[in-house]
């Protein structure tokens, strides 16, 4: 079903309009849900429209050139719609928005007046508030790449190419417990040195906090179990059996790019880029100063 934009200009002006607006929102993992403050759930596009779903949209700042549009959706929390725990749980995180006026007596005569994403989400009192983004808001993020002795690339991305799944870098484990505050026990991994895992990710694959992904800041044989501990909790914490899948962590560095990984072609870092005390340097009478490189 095409969108029908002269037909609704028309409509417009007449003076007698019926008009409404509806939004839809996908999240990351492709789950997408669809608001309008019509009194009438709305279909078109395979989604539908759901009304008196407690979803409203402030009004948009719209402009010229490269300035940012915003605005803001506010919403209350349900079990049919948004849930306070997928909020927790970061699924709407940078979850795309889009959004229409539609005659709501031809679903076929609308418009498009936002497209972007959620940027900053508050909850309170049973109900939520999220930033809108426009697509300009990209632009507003440095490009390029930075000159440093560390690698920017993230372990496994097109940049890095380095292959995660081939063995001896990830395992999928059941959980055995989970401490509450970060932490979380695993059976023993006498194939995994010791912190092996830190730095890299932890994503769960089952239960009700499958898909969320953590980051590791320890990785430890205690007691004859492994602990991992992350930098963040999940928003939603996993419980005992849920199965979790860890990944090998990279520091970043060129000896490890190297020797944990055998990737150094792929290395994206300047290990030798000559440091601070070597751009404050000068010659001193009691070192050689025989022009040789300061930075070997």
């Amino acid at each position: 079903m095409s969108a029908d934009r002269d037909g609704l200009y028309a409509h417009l002006g007449t003076g007698a309009t019926s008009v409404c607006r509806v939004w839809s929102v996908t999240r990351k993992d492709g789950v997408r849900y669809g608001f309008t403050d019509h009194d009438l759930d709305l279909t078109f596009d395979g989604i539908t429209f759901k009304a008196s779903s407690g979803m409203t949209a402030r009004a948009l700042q719209q402009s010229t050139g490269l300035s940012v549009d915003n605005s803001e959706a506010v919403g209350a929390l349900s079990a049919a719609a948004i849930t306070e725990a997928d909020l927790l749980a970061g699924r709407f995180d940078n979850a795309e928005v889009r959004s229409w006026l539609v005659n709501w007596a031809d679903v076929d005569q609308r418009i498009e007046q936002f497209r972007g994403s959620f940027g900053e989400i508050q909850r309170a009192a049973g109900s939520f508030r999220a930033e809108l983004r426009g697509l300009t808001e990209a632009l507003n993020q440095p490009q390029g790449r930075v000159y440093q002795k560390t690698c920017p690339a993230v372990l496994g991305d097109s940049e890095c190419r380095f292959n995660l799944a081939q063995s001896g870098f990830s395992v999928e484990l059941p959980l055995l417990a989970a401490a509450g505050d970060g932490s979380y026990t695993f059976a023993t991994q006498p194939g995994f040195a010791a912190h092996w895992f830190e730095r890299g990710r932890a994503t769960v694959v089952t239960g009700a906090a499958a898909g969320l992904i953590g980051l590791v800041k320890f990785d430890r044989e205690r007691d004859g179990q492994r602990v991992v501990d992350l930098w963040v909790d999940f928003g939603l914490a996993p419980v005992a059996g849920d199965v979790v899948r860890l990944e090998a962590g990279c520091d970043k560095l060129a000896t490890t790019c190297q020797g944990k990984f055998a990737n150094f072609l792929n290395f994206r870092g300047f290990p030798d880029l000559p440091g601070e005390d070597w751009l404050a340097s000068y010659p001193v009478s009691s070192k050689v100063n025989d022009g040789r490189s300061l930075s070997r």
